[in-house]
């Protein structure tokens, strides 16, 4: 682990399971009606609390067809931003995660984009994502 300047912790020996984009497997059958969290890889370190900023690598799929939405890895560099700015589905499905982690979270409509119809184009939609903490401040 190593401090940056700015106070984010980051971890130097990333698992070789998080060093690559995750495939994530079409999982059929119906949909959950709650949030889904996962631990694919647990990380040995910082804990990411409620409200912290965190830095990411993160693909997202629907749940319905599998297609991919977004992804950090395709852009080539992780993001960092405060959870208190994203999705219910993360403020609630990434604290309590360590940096070197690897998630899975499932997220039903209610907590991502909201229902059908919500102006956003995965409005109505179960998503899945697999997230990387790479550094938590």
């Amino acid at each position: 682990m190593s401090l940056r300047a700015d106070g984010v912790l980051l971890d130097d020996q990333m698992s070789d399971a998080t060093n690559e984009k995750p495939e994530i497997d079409f999982p059929g059958g119906e949909p959950p009606t709650a949030l889904q969290s996962t631990d694919v890889v647990v990380g040995d370190g910082a804990e990411a609390p409620a409200g912290a900023t965190v830095r990411v690598h993160y693909v997202g799929v629907e749940f319905d067809t599998g297609e991919q939405f977004d992804s950090s890895w395709d852009r080539g560099e992780p993001v960092e931003f405060p959870l208190a700015r994203l999705i219910p589905g993360w403020q609630e499905g990434i604290p309590g995660m360590r940096v070197g982690g690897r998630r899975q979270l499932v997220v039903p409509p209610e907590q991502a984009y909201g229902p059908s119809g919500g102006g956003h184009r995965l409005s109505g939609k179960t998503l899945i994502f697999v997230i990387d903490l790479l550094a938590v401040r």
